[in-house]
């Protein structure tokens, strides 16, 4: 199993840590290049849309369905 990689992001004018999988933020990488956004703003959208899940399993969920073609 694949250690966590920890990233400070920028969200909303407050860094905040997010700690995934390294084939996590492989995905939501290509996410970002793919819409043109940073993956800061990528993560900003994921979170201003997660409602009551935690950020992590936002950026995981959101990953898995881009990486299933539900793009």
């Amino acid at each position: 199993m694949a250690s966590l990689r920890k990233r400070s992001i920028n969200l909303s004018g407050h860094a905040t840590s997010l700690a995934l999988e390294p084939e996590f933020w492989k995905v939501l990488e290509a996410m970002a290049a793919q819409r043109g956004v940073s993956l800061a703003g990528l993560v900003g959208g994921l979170d201003d849309a997660r409602g009551e899940r935690p950020l992590a399993s936002a950026c995981r969920v959101a990953a898995l369905a881009w990486a299933q073609g539900s793009r």
